[in-house]
């Protein structure tokens, strides 16, 4: 079972007997929230020449709240906080890099093949990854439908995603979305799925919880 509480001031979750077990250099708090960001919007890339990747968040500026929450969490392992990108006359964008580090070399290797993103077998999709990811790339519709937009993803990764979610006790199917597929939480998963990541979702996400808005 998950002890949370939540810093009202810095939006920081923080898990007792979890923030600070560490593996190697990052914190597990730290690698959740990495692994939750590549299944959404978060890259890696590794610089040619190189020895080490390293991981960009970008977002919306008005994610701009959300992008300074991650930024507090993985902030000992960037050289300098989010700024803003101005890419047209409509779209501003709001991002920061970590430095290259080995363990996000690792995290490439697995989620990445050819550059593109894939699914590793036996992803393990703790509360952190799930809340990341549904910030990230999650929706709810006028009739609370919940998705998670994984149509970046192959059908068997996402069908790789579909058994992680069961292991967590969320039920979900592929739903067809045009020409792709994404992730359609079930109906009556919706309440588990919710409280398992409200508790960590930031302020400035709270509209995509069913049952707040």
């Amino acid at each position: 079972m998950w002890l949370i509480t939540v810093d009202s001031i810095y939006q920081t979750t923080v898990y007792y007997g979890y923030m600070d077990n560490t593996v190697g250099s990052l914190t597990q708090l730290q690698k959740s929230v990495i692994i939750g960001s590549i299944l959404g919007d978060g890259y890696l890339r590794i610089v040619p020449g190189r020895k080490n990747a390293f991981l960009e968040i970008n977002h919306s500026i008005k994610a701009r709240k959300y992008v300074d929450w991650k930024y507090s969490i993985l902030k000992d392992i960037c050289l300098s906080a989010p700024k803003m990108r101005v890419i047209d006359e409509k779209r501003t964008a709001y991002r920061f890099f970590t430095r290259q580090h080995p363990e996000i070399t690792e995290f490439l290797d697995m989620f990445y093949e050819n550059k593109r993103k894939k699914i590793p077998s036996g992803i393990v999709l703790d509360p952190i990854v799930l809340a990341v990811w549904y910030m990230d790339d999650g929706s709810k519709t006028k009739k609370n439908d919940v998705y998670l937009n994984t149509q970046q993803f192959s059908f068997s990764d996402q069908r790789k995603l579909l058994r992680a979610l069961q292991k967590t006790g969320i039920r979900a199917r592929l739903n067809k979305d045009k020409n792709y597929y994404r992730v359609r939480i079930y109906k009556e998963s919706i309440p588990k799925f919710m409280e398992i990541i409200k508790p960590i979702v930031v302020d400035s996400m709270k509209y995509k919880i069913v049952g707040l808005c």
